[in-house]
This record gives C-alpha cells, structure tokens and sequence, in this order.
C-alpha cells in the first residue's frame, strides 16, 4: 500500500508526540508519588501522640488536663481513642516521669509506644489520673463524638442518644462531619438536633436562627431552658440574643413549648386523678356491698384490701420458688387466691362476730375496729412489721410515652382496667344471679324475702364474703404499685366510706362515680394545696355536697323501705 508523503509525515509526528507524553507522565509520576505518599503520611506523624501531649495528665493541673484532652479529641486517631477511653474506664496511669500507661485486664502497656510494660515496673510509681466532673463530662461527649463516625448504625444511635442528654458545644466538628456522612433519616433528623443544640451560640445569626427552630421543632420540654436564657436581658437591659429574628422565633418557641407543657400537666392529672378513682373504686366496691346493701358499719374493711395484697405476696414467693420461668404469669393465680383468702376471713367474720351485732351500728363499728387492730398484729407476727415488696411482672413494669413529659405506667393502666372489669362483674353478680336477687330482696325487705323462703342468714354470709372477696382483689391490685405492710388498709378505708357515702349508699353506679369523681378532684387540688389539705378540702366539700343531698348522688331505697 503506498503512502503519500505528507500523510507519512503526519503519522511518525503523531507517533513521536505519543511517545512524548508517555515518556514525560512517567516520570512526573515517578516524582509526585513518592511526595504524595509523604503528604499522606504527614498528617499522621504530625498529629502521633507523644510524650509531650500525655504529660499534663499525670500532673495537677486540671487546666493543662483540659487542653491535653482537647488535642486528644483532635486527633481522633486510634492512638488517642485508646487514651480517652482510658480515662473513661479509670484505666489510665501516670508515673512520676510524665509517662502515661493503660490497663487493659492483665496487661499494661505505654500509651505513647504501645510497648507492654512489665508489673513489677508499674507498681512502684505508676498513680492513677484523676479527673474532675467536667473533665469526665468532656472525655465521655468526646467518646460519643467520635463514636459517630462508627460504621455500625446502633453504634452511632446510642453516641447520639448520649450526646442529646449531656450536648458538649466542643464536639460540634464533630457533629457536623457526622451530619455531612449520615444517610439514615431518623438519625439525621436526630444528628440536625443535636447539631441545633450546639449552634444555639454560634456568631453566624443565620445558624442560630435554623438552630432555634431545630431545637423548637423537637417539642421537648427540656429544650425550654436551653431557648429561655436567649431572650433574657442583661444588666445594661440589652438581650442576650442580639439578632431580632432570632429572638422571635426563641420567644415563638418557647410559646409552643409552654403550651405543650400545659397540656401535658392536664393530661398527666386527669390520669392521676383516674388512677387514683381506680385505687378508691375498688377499695370502696366491697365497701359498697357490706355497707350500702347489708347496713354493717366494717371498719375492718381496709383488712381485707391487705389480706388480699399478703395473698398476692405469697403467690409470688411461691412463683419465685417452684416456677420461676412462669413469673410473669403469677398475677393470674394470685387474683383468685387474693378473693378467696378475703372472702373466708369475711364469711368468719360475720357468722362468728357480725351476726349477733346486726341492728346496732355503734356496736358493730367499735367491734369491727377491734378486729381490724387484731388483723393488723396476727399479720405482724406471721409476715413481720417491716413492709414487703411485690415485684411486677415484666408486662406491667415500664410505661407509654402519650405526650412530651408525660408517661402512663404500664401497672397504673393494667389497674385501671382491671378496677372497669371487677366493677362489671360485681355488676353482672347482684343483677343477673340468683345471689344478686336474694341480695337485693332482703334490701328491699328483709321480713317479705324470709316470708317467700329465701333464707336472710344465708344471704348475709355470702353477700358479706363477696363484699370482702372483691375488697381483697383490690388489695392484689394495690400490691403492684406500692409495698405491702400490715397498716394498708388504713390508708383507704376513710376514702372507701367517702366514695361510699358520696355516690350513694347500695348504688354500684354510684360508688364508681363517687371513687373516680374523689380521685380527680383530689389530684386537681393537690398541686395547689398539697396532699394533706387537699384531703381536707375534699372532705368539706363531701359534707358540704350530703348537707343539701343526704341520699348522695344515686338514691336506692333500702332497709328503711320495711319501716
């Protein structure tokens, strides 16, 4: 194939250009890569730890301590890390010549060569460091801060949760290089919190302003006294925060913030209030039955609301002992034993004391407080005096979180339905049995219903047992909110009769609206006035209420309806 002179021509100039360009990239190649391998290599021999940066550690100097740890944080090399967490963990050591050494189990080895170091060198003259409060706070943010850069995504979550509880403004590079990295949202959207905190103080008004909002968006009560101090005035009556715009929102923030509060504060009393009702609805419902359907004044009454929390206690023991992988399911077993055990010690009570008193309230009231006070030291001596200890089932135990700042436990909820599902029961009892009628004919008329042959006698046992059985589950309640002593019952049984007397004598619906209705009104005065003189008020206002209503707020005729 023939060529033309100037087509030849251009092809060797073509192939000398690119022999040119190979030969001039080799060896500018030749030349940059050993000084990039230098440079890459000069930041790690510019910040390697040296003896210099640990020696502030083994003095006394608590400021020199502070700066030897900032630089520590600077580094965030593995050498560095080593060290902070060493500090955290009391591991670290210091020897009388500066020299810095880490405990690691058995082994000990120098923070700056990592050589080990044999015992019998370090025992001699190797001191602990000790760091103060702020010292410790600054290492603990520092190993949640470099911990952010962690691959594993639980590992950088608990770094955040930790931070947000204890924000260090020092982390803040920190905090951004790990805002800049993360790609899960929710942890983004908690890094962008955590970044607001620590920018609150920024020179740049714009970041203080997406800070402010930051902060005013995450709802949390406890970010009110990181905003509050921004529209504080100083002495010469300037603002803190110079920046208006950045002042309003402060101010808008803290306004949806206190109204947050407010909510929450009235939500977290009405479900005081509705969990005490709960306590008192079913100390007051046997109350109910004894009293408002039999006319027996029981001042023994509150014994049995501890009868039944001991019955519970000892279902636990013997869960603990002989089915300890069944725990969480003692409360199962322990709400039967805990009627039975009261309805017996009920049913003893009246067919051997109570039976022979019917007619003559006050002999019956100081007899039955003679048998509370026999109660309360046969329970002395068979269990002890000290309180015991009913332990929740892991079902029960922790809470909901409904609202900023307001969390419902899981045992107050758990009470509060089981105090709806006893009072349908005893509902269901006196309206859809045959005890229920008999019960409610000798109300009505005690001569008639022994005229027709219900046998009265009878039916006061078993309707003064059911009374007590329903005060003992109240107990077995009780016993999983607080510790149970021989004295429980007292604390109730001038509540019970007050819901008693409130919603009626002998109405179901009554003393439901009359232990609930006692409950919220209590927890309502009690921030005001206090526990003890909202016990007071409460009970001028019920005789206050009787005064113009004595038949309360449910009427229901009964024994008088023979006269």
């Amino acid at each position: 194939m023939a060529f033309s002179f100037p087509t030849f021509l251009r092809r060797r100039f073509t192939l000398h250009s690119v022999r040119c360009f190979a030969f001039r990239t080799i060896r500018a190649a030749a030349l940059v890569l050993p000084l990039v391998a230098f440079l890459a290599a000069a930041p790690s021999a510019a910040f390697a730890l040296t003896q210099a940066d640990v020696a502030p550690l083994a003095g006394d100097d608590f400021e020199a301590k502070s700066a030897a740890i900032d630089k520590l944080i600077a580094m965030h090399d593995a050498a560095s890390l080593a060290v902070l967490k060493a500090l955290a963990d009391d591991s670290a050591l210091a020897t009388d010549a500066g020299a810095l050494l880490l405990q690691d189990g058995e082994t000990t080895r120098d923070a700056v060569t990592g050589q080990t170091v044999a015992a019998n060198d370090t025992t001699n003259n190797a001191q602990p460091v000790t760091l103060n409060n702020l010292l410790r706070s600054k290492v603990a943010g520092a190993l949640s801060g470099l911990q952010l850069a962690s691959p594993d995504k639980a590992t950088r979550e608990a770094a955040v949760n930790a931070l947000l509880q204890n924000p260090d403004p020092s982390i803040k590079p920190l905090v951004d290089a790990a805002r800049a990295k993360e790609t899960d949202p929710a942890l983004r959207k908690r890094l962008d919190t955590l970044w607001a905190m620590s920018a609150l103080h920024d020179a740049d008004p714009a970041k203080r302003l997406e800070a402010v909002q930051l902060v005013a968006a995450r709802h949390d009560l406890d970010m009110n006294e990181l905003l509050r101090p921004l529209v504080a005035k100083k002495a010469d009556g300037s603002f803190a925060e110079s920046d208006e715009r950045v002042r309003a929102a402060v101010q808008s923030g803290i306004d949806e913030l206190d109204a947050i509060q407010r909510r929450s504060q009235i939500a977290g009393t009405l479900f005081a209030g509705l969990s005490l009702g709960s306590v008192l609805l079913l100390a007051a419902l046997g109350l109910a039955i004894t009293y408002g359907l039999i006319g027996v004044i029981n001042m023994a009454h509150g014994e049995f609301l501890m009868i039944g929390a001991y019955a519970t206690y000892v279902v636990q023991n013997l869960f603990q002992r002989f089915a300890a992988g069944a725990f969480d399911w003692y409360p199962l077993f322990a709400v039967p034993a805990a009627f039975v055990a009261a309805g017996l010690v009920g049913i003893v009570l009246e067919r051997l004391v109570l039976r022979h008193l019917y007619g003559r309230p006050l002999e019956t009231l100081l007899t039955t407080f003679g048998v509370s006070l026999i109660l309360i030291q046969a329970t002395r001596m068979l269990f002890g005096a000290q309180n015991v200890q009913v332990v929740n089932p892991s079902w029960m135990s922790g809470g909901v979180t409904v609202l900023p700042n307001l969390i419902l436990p899981y045992n107050r909820l758990a009470i509060l339905a089981f105090s709806l599902i006893v009072v349908a029961i005893a509902w269901a009892v006196l309206t859809r049995t045959r005890l229920g009628l008999f019960v409610r004919a000798v109300t009505q008329n005690r001569r008639m219903a022994a005229c027709v042959g219900v046998k009265t006698a009878r039916v006061d046992s078993y309707a003064f047992a059911f009374g007590a059985g329903i005060a003992g589950l109240g107990g077995c309640a009780l016993s999983q909110i607080g510790n149970v002593g021989p004295d429980l019952g007292q604390s109730y049984i001038i509540d019970s009769f007050m819901a008693v007397v409130l919603g009626g004598v002998g109405q179901l619906a009554g003393t439901v609206l009359g232990g609930f209705g006692l409950g919220l009104v209590s927890k309502a005065i009690e921030p005001f006035w206090g526990a003890v003189l909202a016990k007071i008020a409460v009970l001028v206002l019920i005789v206050l209420f009787i005064q113009k209503r004595p038949q309360g707020m449910f009427a229901l005729k009964g024994r008088s309806a023979e006269a």
